[in-house]
């Protein structure tokens, strides 16, 4: 039977709960253990893939088609164990499937409550699909004390007491704040925390200690007595240059030893970190560096492309340099020329990424020209893909209306709405009125490359499959004109349908693709697309 972790947070939101679960669950890895990590989100959204990128940062899609919260990006990033839909839960999914089962007669007539029909929902779907797991990290949102996340601990303690004796433990993040004006670090919001989180029935194993300065062994003392934990589980958790460094960080304060210790497991002899410590080896001593101009439509919060971001990284740990991100705010560049080649020329690479609406997009594209203009590596994902197909029909193809049907009515709709395609479970359609919550293409597709394209030596492979989140697609009826263009369609739907990539052949680095390859990438496995294209903004950095 697999053993479970829950992990609260308290005090304030935004302590790094998810690199914490991602860090603990990598440093179980290294130990030969198998683990999963779940997400429990308080909101009532059904999921977030209609939330605001500055309400929520990404959505993060996994190969199931789920839309999800962005930390199951850093579960797949630090474990490498691709997350499914049965990963993440919202209050909103849950109480659409109650509300779903008391109108269809389910409950046979009983009062539907929080206690025990919401909080047994929710065991089922911490326990579902676990038989084969050893260690099951479930995350809840949010802060203890929240009204929204009472029915989360609520039934993490109705668990402890299902499951039994040593086949649960609590690990609870908090704040220890420093007041410069006192020049000294403060338990008592700790304390508080613990002491809100045991009026609830659950009291930690564990505590994970966020600091900005080193926590003395005096405090940690005084928070062991007045939280009731050994004093050896009070694990400080200070600032880290790299996320990535994080999980060294916690080894070395012994969490993952307390952590098996509250199981009643020894830990035996000292994990193999070496691919870590390569990892932050690489990013800690560089052998050069490269800047990469992102122009995005969401730059004030960098959450909002927080794969995308960490995927340019890994790219740079694939050759050993330093990928400095300059962001760009494509409304910028909806003006003078001059102001696009003053922010775009210390640039060694430019990338356009995913985006929704027309906000910003005359600028991308006018970012896109001075890419291919000047030579310089351009890589499109998603809307980027898009614009530089809109880009390349006005300026190369003649076709000077071209657009997108997501902007308004267009005489050339270069892009436009999907209206059906084939899904896993068969023809799916969609509607221009229907609702937008979970009606695009989502989730991993197969896509056909042309084996002489640029795109095939880069994968090495002509089959791949890819997550996609979108409602538009590039109409294959401008395809002729757009490779007259010198705009390669390179790879497509296995139906021939649905265009997946472009390139420009005649070019340094210049490739679109209609999915979102920054989903797949990790720090110890590098996407290709990012690894090749890190590698030309390299080349691009010793011409200029």
């Amino acid at each position: 039977m697999a053993r479970f972790i829950f992990i609260t947070g308290g005090v304030v939101s935004s302590l790094g709960k998810g690199l914490m679960a991602a860090s603990l669950a990598a440093l179980l890895q290294t130990r030969g253990y198998k683990v999963r990590i779940r997400k429990f989100d308080p909101y009532l959204n059904v999921d977030p893939g209609t939330m605001s990128p500055y309400q929520h940062g990404e959505v993060y899609v996994t190969d199931d088609g789920a839309e999800t919260d962005l930390d199951l990006g850093h579960y797949e990033r630090f474990t490498g164990v691709a997350s499914r839909q049965s990963d993440n839960i919202t209050s909103g999914r849950i109480y659409q499937q109650i509300i779903t089962r008391e109108r269809r007669g389910d409950y046979l007539g009983a009062t539907v409550q929080v206690i025990p029909h919401v909080t047994d929902a929710i065991k089922e779907f911490a326990k579902a699909d676990t038989d084969d797991l050893d260690f099951v990290l479930c995350e809840i949102g949010g802060t203890v004390g929240d009204i929204e996340s009472l029915p989360f601990i609520e039934a993490i303690r109705q668990l402890k007491n299902d499951l039994g004796r040593g086949n649960s433990i609590s690990v609870h993040l908090t704040l220890v704040p420093y007041i410069s004006a006192a020049g000294e670090l403060k338990t008592k919001p700790t304390q508080h925390s613990v002491r809100e989180l045991a009026a609830l029935g659950v009291q930690p194993d564990v505590l994970v200690c966020r600091c900005e300065h080193p926590l003395p062994d005096s405090d940690r003392a005084k928070i062991a007595l007045f939280c009731n934990v050994p004093k050896a589980a009070v694990i400080p958790a200070l600032d880290a240059k790299s996320i990535y460094a994080v999980p060294l960080q916690y080894h070395a304060e012994g969490l993952d030893s307390e952590v098996l210790r509250a199981f009643g497991i020894e830990p035996g002899s000292t994990p193999d970190l070496s691919r870590w410590e390569q990892i932050v080896d690489r990013l800690t001593n560089p052998e050069g560096e490269v800047t990469v101009g992102v122009v995005g439509k969401y730059v004030g919060l960098q959450d909002a492309y927080k794969s995308l971001n960490e995927a340019l990284v890994h790219g740079g740990i694939a050759h050993k340099v330093k990928v400095n991100i300059r962001w760009i705010d494509a409304e910028l560049f909806e003006g003078d020329e001059s102001e696009i080649a003053a922010a775009l020329e210390p640039c060694h690479a430019i990338l356009v990424p995913g985006a929704f609406g027309e906000r910003g997009a005359e600028g991308k594209i006018a970012s896109i020209r001075f890419a291919r203009e000047r030579n310089v590596p351009y890589f499109g994902i998603c809307f980027g893909m898009q614009m530089a197909c809109i880009e390349g029909a006005r300026d190369l193809a003649g076709i000077a209306g071209a657009s997108s049907t997501e902007f308004g009515p267009t005489d050339e709709p270069v892009v436009g709405l999907i209206t059906e395609w084939m899904g896993k479970d068969g023809l799916e359609k969609r509607e221009a009125n229907g609702d937008l919550g979970g009606t695009m293409r989502l989730g991993a597709y197969e896509a056909r490359l042309d084996g002489n394209s640029v795109v095939a030596s880069i994968y090495g492979d002509t089959t791949i499959h890819e997550r996609h989140r979108h409602r538009y697609e590039v109409n294959t009826g401008y395809r002729a004109a757009l490779e007259t263009g010198g705009l390669v369609f390179s790879g497509m739907s296995p139906d021939e349908t649905l265009p997946e990539i472009v390139e420009r052949p005649d070019h340094p680095w210049f490739v679109g693709v209609q999915f979102h390859p920054e989903l797949k990438s990790k720090p110890f496995d590098p996407h290709p697309l990012f690894a090749s294209f890190i590698g030309a903004a390299v080349k691009q950095s010793r011409l200029v």
